[in-house]
């Protein structure tokens, strides 16, 4: 047994759980490594206390789960069948009558929870698994660590494509196709967002997607991507120079930059993450644009592309190594410019290490056809 299925067991021992249902993709993956999007159908993984667990999956997957190197039971259903009925029969076999249930409260569906009261009348839910779940992937191991090292090398390739494809009267849309494909043709098959490019004033919605706006000159151009390696995120945020943009734009940028650079440089184990949050947050305050950075300092990343923990005023949680989060300030001002930069980092026993390398300082290309 793996060691985070091993520490989901012992979890579930020492809270006196009958069965904890695991519905969540990304955390399936993680505790099975069987990758699968389930879309409108049933993907569970149930844990005992004491006995194997077992995989339930559309039955078009009950293959590839065994594939994938899953050890353990497997049970599929077909669309016409009732799926809670099946996997109810199964635990049946194992504990007659579970009573005491572990759920991920982020994630299970009402429907889904009603479908375990009507096989499990007597079922309570004292225990939330979201909870354990995002504490045991907290740190990351070498493993981990090494794995998105490799994420982080696919996005900085991605801002290459992305630099080297702007163009005068490009659009935001044609330049993440250009990305996109690139990394196709590098082997690279997932982004672990739908990538973002926004130039000009597009880029002051923090969450705008690209659009058919065409590119022009004298303006900055924001790239937020990111990409997955063996199930683990890469995130990232350049924001770079098309021609010379406005004097207030410029500004914004130097400012962002050194609230990212003053953030990152002050990460070490001992920090809160409130203490992190602030030491951004004020250089960017003290500029005069503390108005305009309108989200947290930064986010967890690693099997999910946004998890625990967050940067951000009010957690007092003590940073440790193996952490691993964003640094992402950003301003923006409508109908003037928006700039965010970014590097996710792990968290060292004296410092921090990005998982991006492509440079900060600002980059910028000469108006082009």
């Amino acid at each position: 047994m793996n060691q985070p299925l091993q520490a989901l067991q012992n979890w579930i021992a020492d809270e006196n759980i009958d069965v904890a249902y695991i519905s969540n993709p990304t955390n399936i993956l993680y505790f099975s490594g069987f990758e699968s999007d389930p879309e409108e159908r049933v993907l569970a993984l149930f844990v005992f206390p004491d006995q194997d667990p077992f995989l339930f999956t559309p039955q078009l997957e009950v293959e590839a789960a065994k594939e994938a190197g899953w050890p353990y039971d497997v049970y599929g259903y077909l669309d016409h069948e009732d799926a809670f009925a099946i996997i109810g029969n199964e635990i049946r076999k194992r504990n007659p009558d579970p009573t005491q249930w572990a759920i991920e409260k982020d994630d299970l569906p009402v429907q889904r929870y009603e479908a375990v009261l009507t096989q499990f009348p007597n079922a309570s839910f004292p225990a939330d698994a979201s909870r354990f779940i995002e504490q045991l992937k907290l740190i990351k191991t070498p493993d981990e660590i090494a794995i998105m090292e490799a994420a982080g090398r696919q996005a900085d390739y991605a801002f290459k494509i992305g630099f080297e494809a702007v163009r005068t009267g490009r659009t935001e849309q044609e330049v993440v196709a250009e990305i996109e494909y690139g990394l196709m043709k590098k082997g690279v098959m997932h982004t672990s967002f739908p990538t973002i490019v926004q130039a000009g004033v597009d880029a002051a919605d923090p969450h705008g997607a690209p659009t058919q706006a065409k590119i022009e000159p004298n303006e900055l151009i924001l790239f937020d991507l990111g990409t997955v390696n063996r199930g683990y995120m890469s995130d990232a945020t350049r924001t770079i120079a098309y021609g010379t943009p406005s004097d207030k734009a410029l500004d914004i940028y130097k400012v962002c930059l050194e609230a990212q650079l003053t953030a990152q440089d002050a990460i070490k184990p001992g920090l809160t993450a409130a203490e992190l949050d602030q030491i951004g947050r004020s250089v960017i305050e003290k500029a005069g644009y503390g108005e305009y950075f309108i989200h947290r300092l930064g986010h967890g990343i690693g099997t999910s592309t946004h998890e625990f923990p967050s940067i951000m005023e009010g957690n007092n949680m003590e940073l440790q190594p193996g952490m691993c989060f964003s640094i992402e300030p950003g301003i923006y001002i409508p109908g003037v410019a928006g700039v965010r930069i970014e590097d996710c980092v792990h968290v060292t026993e004296n410092g921090s290490e990005p998982f991006t390398h492509t440079s900060k300082e600002l980059l910028t290309i000469e108006p082009r056809n």
